[in-house]
């Protein structure tokens, strides 16, 4: 199965006029690394194009697992608006398959292969985090609002303002974000928010990262804010 996908993408990326290739973004370990009943789209780097992306979605059917390859050098201000598309045309095909999911294609360096991650339940919206933090003071809602500007430099907001600036390497970025996130109430839900000049690469290791957030009382929002 990996070895079929693999011979997919290279297949899928050279079979186009002018040879486009896409650089997968890199993860380290994946925990997931097979999927069946597949169709796959793909976003390329295409600095001829007004936002430098081409999108090639014609293989997609909508009853099977979305498999969406993106080049690691775009910046989430770029593939956002593509993605979006692309959750849309799935949710509102007249063919459903509920069990059906999306996942970004990735290169597990560890195992050097492909990996998987999903985002089926991801709702990405755009807002500007000076918003989100007025947002934030003024709900009764528990919220930590964990804000990535850059891949190793991260604020974070609770009701009262800002509470911390990490801004560490990537070797102790987890454990500096775990430390926070473990003195926190367990009702307390994290709001995630992206600054859009994030490349997707940057973006694939945050998503990398948070995983391993899954299993602590804290719950994770599904929705995901692109910020400016």
């Amino acid at each position: 199965m990996k070895r079929n996908l693999i011979i997919l993408i290279i297949l899928a990326c050279f079979s186009c006029k002018n040879d486009k290739v896409i650089q997968l973004p890199e993860i380290n370990n994946s925990e997931i690394s097979e999927i069946n009943d597949v169709s796959a789209a793909y976003i390329f780097y295409n600095e001829s194009k007004p936002d430098s992306t081409e999108l090639n979605r014609k293989n997609l059917i909508s009853t099977t697992n979305w498999l969406v390859n993106i080049d690691k050098r775009l910046t989430l201000s770029q593939v956002i608006p593509h993605i979006k598309y692309l959750q849309e045309k799935k949710s509102n095909s007249s063919h459903k398959n509920n069990k059906a999911k999306n996942y970004f294609t990735c290169h597990d360096t560890n195992e050097n292969n492909l990996g998987f991650i999903e985002f089926t339940p991801v709702i990405y919206q755009n807002k500007p985090i000076n918003t989100l933090i007025e947002n934030n003071i003024n709900t009764e809602l528990e919220r930590l609002i964990i804000f990535f500007n850059r891949l190793n430099s991260i604020t974070i907001y609770s009701k009262a303002g800002k509470t911390a600036l990490i801004d560490s390497n990537a070797a102790h970025l987890k454990q500096d974000l775990l430390s926070i996130i473990k003195n926190q109430k367990s009702k307390t839900k994290l709001v995630l928010s992206f600054n859009n000049g994030l490349t997707f690469q940057d973006y694939i290791s945050l998503k990398s990262i948070l995983s391993a957030f899954k299993n602590q009382p804290i719950s994770i929002s599904n929705i995901e804010f692109i910020s400016n």
